[in-house]
C-alpha cells in the first residue's frame, strides 16, 4: 500500500524560531509521523529573525522566481529550504523581501501587531500551495498550524480545487492559543477575492477577528485538532455546528499517535 503523504504547514518551527507548544508540535509531529511509515513535507515563513548562516538556509533557485499579485501589486516568491539532519526531515521556507525581511514574526519591537498581517499570511498561503505545484507532490492530509496558515482551506477547497494535485486532499486545522487582540486589515475579506472565492465565501471573516478567521479556517478545514487545552468556546462550537471531526486536545506522550489515528478517520471520511 502507498504511504499517506502529509504536508505540514506551520505558523512557527523550533529551533527556527522559539520554543512554544505550536512551535515544538510542528517541529516533533511530522518527526513521528515519517518514523510513523508516512510522507512528509513541511513548510513555514521566512520570518526575519530566523538566522540564515545559522540554521544553513538555501535559496532552491529551480521552484523560487514566480510572483504571486496580492493587492495589486507584484511580489516575488523566493523558496528557501534547511534541514533537521537529527529528524531526517526538510523545512521549506517561504520568503519575500516586502513581507519577511523585519528582524519579527507577527509584531514589532513595542509589541503591535503589523498591519500587514493579513497580507504576510496571504503571500504565505498562496506561496505554499505554488510551491508544493512545482514540487508536483499530491497530500492526502495538509495540516495545518496556527492563525497564520488559516487561508490554507479555503484556497485549496476554492482556488485550486481544479488542481489534480489537491482533488482528494483532506485539510486539518490546529487551533492554538495564540490569539491577536486588533483585527485584522479591514480589507482583508476583499482581499481575499482570488479564483473561485467569492463574497460569501468569506462572509465569516468580514469582521476580520481573530475568531473570525478561525471560523473561515474551520468552515473549509475536515478536522480540527485543539492544538492547545484552552480553545476559545466560540471556535468549537462553530467546528460542532459544521459538524467537523474535533480531536480534542492531546498530552504530549501520546499526541504523535493520536493525531495518526485522526488523519486515518478525516481520510475515511
Amino acid at each position: 500500500m502507498e504511504s499517506i503523504k502529509v504536508l505540514y504547514i506551520s505558523q512557527e518551527i523550533t529551533p527556527y524560531l522559539p520554543e512554544t507548544e505550536m512551535s515544538v508540535i510542528a517541529r516533533n509531529l511530522p518527526q513521528g509521523i515519517q518514523e510513523r511509515g508516512r510522507e512528509i513535507r513541511t513548510f513555514m515563513p521566512r520570518f526575519g529573525c530566523i538566522n540564515e548562516r545559522r540554521n544553513q538556509l538555501h535559496e532552491v533557485i529551480r521552484l523560487s522566481g514566480m510572483n504571486l499579485i496580492i493587492s495589486d501589486s507584484d511580489h516575488p516568491l523566493i523558496i528557501k529550504v534547511a534541514s533537521i539532519q537529527s529528524a531526517r526531515m526538510q523545512v521549506y521556507f517561504i520568503d519575500n523581501e516586502d513581507y519577511f525581511q523585519r528582524k519579527a514574526t507577527v509584531v514589532d519591537e513595542k509589541g503591535q501587531y503589523f498591519a500587514d498581517n493579513d497580507e504576510r499570511s496571504i503571500f504565505f498561503c498562496r506561496g505554499v500551495i505554488e510551491t508544493v505545484k512545482k514540487l508536483r507532490w499530491s497530500p492526502d492530509i495538509i495540516h495545518c498550524h496556527g492563525w497564520f496558515t488559516s487561508l490554507i482551506p479555503i484556497y485549496i477547497k476554492k482556488s485550486y480545487h481544479d488542481e489534480p494535485l489537491f482533488t482528494n486532499s483532506k485539510i486539518v486545522f490546529s487551533a492554538y492559543d495564540n490569539e491577536f487582540p486588533e483585527n485584522l486589515n479591514s480589507g482583508f475579506s476583499k482581499k481575499l477575492l482570488f479564483d473561485g472565492i467569492h463574497d460569501a465565501d468569506v462572509k465569516v471573516a468580514k469582521d476580520p477577528s481573530y475568531n473570525n478567521v478561525m471560523k473561515l479556517a474551520i468552515q473549509y478545514s475536515d478536522g480540527l485538532i485543539c492544538g492547545s487545552e484552552k480553545i476559545s468556546p466560540e471556535i468549537l462550537d462553530f467546528a460542532q455546528k459544521n459538524k467537523k471531526k474535533i480531536l480534542p486536545f492531546q498530552p504530549q506522550d501520546v499526541y504523535v499517535d493520536e493525531y495518526s489515528k485522526f488523519y486515518d478517520a478525516v481520510l475515511e471520511g
